[in-house]
């Protein structure tokens, strides 16, 4: 095996995430980054945890950093935080190499991702209602909607459980995760998040919430999951999206598709993977890393927000 010095020495250096999720929404790019190329790849395995383990154990000490896609490894409710087990046991696999679940990204790229909205103009958020599909999934950008004063719906228990009871606030968030995530970070990932051909799916259910909504934030593939057939003039802010993906976004109704992490060669990456990415610039442990140092490393490549108006069928990548 290479040591992680070596790995980060080569050229490129490699990021992978290995997802739970479809391998039809497989990519691969190599890109330059602050003078570093990079090879970046996301595979999915059609929802084999085994198959995972395996992968993510064959590529420890081969390549620069691992992501966990398709899954999170802890899930965020103020200034708790919860490990689920299969995702700690995924995470194990690799004893060399680093291995991030985006949760790094999620609390500073998303962050900033509604607060330069909210300041360049580019989108109104006051006053705006706006629906969390899961705000332990996204805890950060939950709060940044909530200081930019959207009247807020956390929808964990709607899309997570299945049960139609909206919370209304982060306070109430709080308690409901103190009281819910010590039981459900032991159950299989499958039981909380679409994995496998259940990224391929959609069950409209839930058209209620979304019809409330000026603004659907979070996770793409829960958002997908359950989207009504009609979301005129809505926008989404969200994470990975494939060209098919915006194309059913589009026909649907969608005015504004905002995407926190860059766009490379057609798909936007899994904060997962991208969170890699700056571990792999950084040369540094994800314990190592510090807010300050995800907002240098994004200052430094210039990482915006991609804001694609799809009413007009443009795409705009903020300046």
């Amino acid at each position: 095996m290479m040591a992680r010095d070596d790995v980060v020495n080569s050229h490129p250096m490699r990021v992978v995430s290995v997802s739970l999720g479809s391998s039809k929404r497989n990519h691969e790019v190599e890109v330059e980054m602050l003078g570093r190329r990079l090879l970046i790849e996301r595979i999915g395995v059609d929802g084999d945890y085994d198959k995972a383990c395996s992968m993510i154990t064959q590529l420890d000490g081969e390549v620069a950093a691992i992501g966990l896609g398709g899954t999170d490894l802890y899930l965020v409710a103020g200034n708790r935080r919860y490990v689920i087990e299969e995702s700690r046991r995924l995470a194990r696999s690799a004893q060399i190499t680093p291995v991030v679940d985006g949760s790094g990204l999620k609390n500073t790229l998303e962050r900033e991702t509604i607060r330069w909205l909210a300041e360049s103009g580019e989108l109104e958020l006051k006053g705006k209602n706006a629906l969390v599909v899961s705000a332990v999934d996204r805890f950060g950008m939950a709060e940044a909607l909530s200081e930019a004063g959207c009247q807020m719906i956390c929808g964990d228990l709607i899309f997570g459980l299945g049960l139609p009871l909206p919370i209304r606030s982060l306070r109430t968030m709080g308690v409901v995760a103190a009281l819910l995530l010590p039981v459900l970070r032991r159950l299989p990932i499958s039981m909380l998040y679409p994995t496998g051909s259940k990224q391929e799916t959609r069950k409209p259910r839930h058209g209620r919430f979304y019809e409330w909504a000026d603004i659907i934030a979070g996770d793409f593939h829960y958002i997908a999951r359950h989207i009504p057939d009609r979301m005129d003039g809505e926008t989404i802010i969200t994470n990975t999206t494939t060209p098919e993906d915006v194309a059913m976004l589009r026909e649907r109704g969608v005015a504004t598709l905002v995407t926190t992490t860059p766009e490379l060669e057609g798909c936007s990456f899994g904060t997962n993977v991208m969170e890699g990415v700056l571990i792999a610039l950084a040369g540094k442990s994800p314990e190592e890393m510090q807010p300050e140092d995800y907002l240098d490393l994004l200052h430094r490549l210039d990482w915006r927000p991609r804001v694609v108006h799809l009413a007009d069928e443009s795409d705009e990548t903020a300046p």
